[in-house]
């Protein structure tokens, strides 16, 4: 399982690998467009079953931790619904991984 690690005080998320890589790709489209946002999650059952919520912003450590190797193929069709949610009042959170419409498969990078 990798992680996402924030903040100075050490916020650290657990995401399977194939998750992580994806919600990399759109917290970082947002931090190179300098674009501040809320990240929510499910908290695992383990710390409670609640969810929790990061202010995400340029100016604050972050670091993607992952567990494999090598990275997961990526979704085209999964990045652009978490691009949306990103983009939305309610900010990034998790949405179901949909097919790859496209017929393309992933890539993988």
């Amino acid at each position: 399982m990798g992680k996402l690690v924030y903040g100075v005080n050490v916020v650290e998320i657990g995401f399977d690998d194939r998750t992580l890589a994806h919600l990399s790709v759109v917290i970082i489209a947002k931090l190179r467009r300098r674009e501040s946002f809320l990240f929510s999650w499910r908290d695992d059952s383990s710390v409670g079953d609640g969810r929790s919520s990061v202010w995400i912003d340029p100016s604050i450590p972050l670091h993607f931790k992952y567990f494999g190797s090598r990275p997961p193929s990526l979704n085209r069709a999964w990045v652009a619904a978490l691009t949306a949610t990103a983009n939305s009042a309610q900010g990034l959170h998790l949405v179901p991984e949909p097919s790859d419409g496209d017929g393309a498969g992933g890539d993988d990078g």
